[in-house]
């Protein structure tokens, strides 16, 4: 499972982090916008490192399961 921090920013704004992928980070106007920006952002970040054959995060590969 990937962790998302949120955080306000001073001037009001939200940013959201999935921890577990090099910057994946996005803003929001409500901690529920970014928090949905964030996790979009962090799927297709996924999905680019498996078209790529390049290694994704433990805390991602829970996402699918063998049938």
């Amino acid at each position: 499972m990937l962790r998302i921090e949120v955080e306000q920013e001073v001037d009001g704004r939200w940013i959201a982090e999935v921890t577990a992928l090099a910057g994946a980070l996005a803003y929001g106007a409500t901690e529920t916008e970014a928090r949905s920006r964030a996790a979009a952002l962090a799927c297709r970040m996924i999905a680019d490192l498996i078209e790529h054959g390049e290694p994704v995060p433990e805390e991602a590969r829970e996402f699918f399961t063998l049938a």
